[in-house]
């Protein structure tokens, strides 16, 4: 099998996926469960999907093969992940989520949830090793399934129905970049419960890939463009399964995630932040509480965020370098959540400008992230990419021999990837993807010029080793 788990669930090409590999990843879930009492025979799974083509196709596979381990199948349709999640955690089900976040359209992968969150990493490994034993299939059968749609919706707006004041966004012009995110429709409807004018920008019937980690050209021209023209506060967007936010300011500028991140841990007066090594290193000095740092995807933040709550921490978040918000624990009325979400950040943000009486932009100047990009390499073969990890991690002086063009290595993090800090206190953090042939670069320097041009540098240096391959 090609398909691998990542930092967010299985990932594969499409047309890998559906068929034999989701049935057996779903049915090694499925008895990884049973067998370790974290379901019961006869027990619901909640399965919900984004816009891509081969979505529904693989839907099938899922329901069927749930269906075949003696469970019973709660059908959520295209739902934001963070929603499927909350309805599935309410009833003390399992689900899982058919969508392959952001990344291109002839790709797609799996989530999986245990009734009480996310799988992490042992489940991971347990779910690899049995999938690949389990008998060639011939296909399932169709599976009844009752549809919950229109529930998990409704559920999922009424968490945060009363997280603001009432008409808290009165007077703000909000855009949403529809696009295909799952989380399109939803978005409008909560902005305009606050009382904002929602304009609708963008929606696309066929599947666009949105990474808000690292944003197009394209997609910023196109912000760019529909802030001017339609004379707005923000545009607010999702990736396609929606839990990661996109936040653009008035002038269409895109926010970054770890801000997003940042704001919403101060508008719920955590005590505790959990955040990966990629994002910015300003994190620490801004929040003025304790932060965690761990490597990228979101298991390895849940695992840090149970940590803490096991010493008796509380007030506990994370949060991705990409925006996606977990909470750990309760904060008032709202009830912990963790798994990625794009909606809180979002109103966290926009509710911050609002009581301050400031446009979006402004935010930024108020918390002073270090200047950062992040980028990255899309068709770099995964043997390369291993190839040219296992050169630079033999020692610090083949690094500094490889780096040499963008500077004098001065230290090294190898928390996830390579994390060079250079004798100016640049930092460039070179990372290959888990589950796809794409390799991720983020900077950070004294000035957004020289950051864009380390990162510039930087991408060069990544491409030259792919060239004439």
């Amino acid at each position: 099998m090609s398909a691998k788990f990542g930092t967010s669930g299985l990932r594969g090409l499409a047309e890998e996926l559906i068929g034999e590999t989701t049935r057996k990843h779903v049915i090694a879930f499925a008895r990884h469960l049973l067998s370790t009492g974290k379901l019961d025979f006869g027990g619901t799974v909640f399965v919900g999907q984004d816009f891509r083509s081969s979505s529904p196709a693989i839907v099938r596979d899922v329901v069927a093969s749930v269906v075949a381990q003696g469970l019973r199948v709660k059908l959520a349709g295209a739902v934001p992940t963070p929603a499927l999640a909350l309805a599935a955690m309410a009833e003390g089900a399992a689900a899982i989520m058919v969508t392959g976040s952001h990344i291109p359209g002839d790709r797609n992968g799996i989530k999986f949830y245990r009734p009480d969150g996310e799988i992490d990493k042992r489940d991971e490994l347990a779910i690899a090793r049995m999938a690949p034993l389990i008998a060639p299939l011939n296909a399932l059968p169709s599976a009844p399934a009752d549809d919950v749609f229109a529930k998990t919706s409704r559920d999922f707006l009424a968490r945060y129905s009363k997280l603001l004041k009432p008409k808290a966004l009165s007077g703000m012009r909000i855009g949403v970049y529809q696009h295909s995110t799952v989380a399109r429709d939803l978005l409008g409807s909560m902005l305009q419960g606050y009382g904002a004018v929602v304009q609708a920008l963008g929606r696309s019937e066929h599947f666009v890939p949105v990474d808000t980690e690292a944003v197009s050209d394209e997609t910023r021209s196109r912000l760019k463009a529909w802030a001017m023209s339609e004379k707005l506060d923000a545009i607010v967007s999702a990736d396609g399964d929606g839990d990661r936010p996109l936040v653009a300011d008035e002038t269409g500028e895109v926010l970054r995630g770890d801000l997003l991140g940042l704001l919403a841990a101060k508008f719920l007066k955590a005590k505790t932040v959990v955040t990966p090594v990629t994002s910015n290193s300003s994190i620490e000095g801004l929040a003025k509480v304790e932060v965690l740092r761990t490597k990228v995807g979101s298991p390895f933040v849940i695992a840090a965020m149970d940590e803490a709550a096991l010493k008796g921490g509380s007030g506990i978040v994370g949060f991705e370098a990409n925006g996606g918000f977990l909470t750990r624990s309760d904060f008032g009325k709202l009830k912990a959540l963790p798994t990625r979400d794009c909606f809180l950040p979002i109103l966290a943000v926009l509710s911050a400008a609002r009581i301050a009486a400031m446009p979006v932009s402004a935010l930024q100047r108020v918390f002073p992230l270090a200047a950062a990009f992040s980028d990255r390499i899309e068709n770099f073969p995964l043997e390369r990419s291993r190839a040219l990890m296992a050169r630079l991690n033999t020692s610090q002086e083949e690094l500094g021999s490889f780096l040499k063009p963008l500077g004098e290595l001065k230290s090294l993090n190898v928390t996830d990837g390579l994390r060079a800090t250079l004798a100016d206190g640049s930092i460039i953090h070179l990372r290959p993807s888990g589950n796809a042939p794409e390799f991720r670069c983020y900077v950070e320097a004294a000035t957004n010029e020289k950051a864009a041009s380390l990162m510039e540098q930087g991408l060069q240096l990544l491409k030259s080793q792919i060239q004439d391959q």
